[in-house]
């Protein structure tokens, strides 16, 4: 079985581990009542995607 024939410094360690990061989540603001929301998905807040109305919400009603 293969083993290292030496010890892996710190720094080669974290080098290699640089690109083990989590990305921020992308989010925009609802055009017509600017909530902040995922990019293509119906606002909960007002029940709109593509400037049309698609689910009747509390606040609509």
């Amino acid at each position: 079985m293969a083993v290292p024939a030496r010890k892996v410094s710190n720094t080669r360690g974290r080098k290699r581990r640089t690109h083990y990061k989590i990305d921020e989540k992308t989010t925009i603001a609802c055009p017509k009542c600017g909530a902040t929301i995922k990019p293509h998905r119906v606002c909960p807040k007002c029940g709109t995607y593509k400037g049309k109305e698609v689910i009747e919400t509390k606040e609509a009603a």
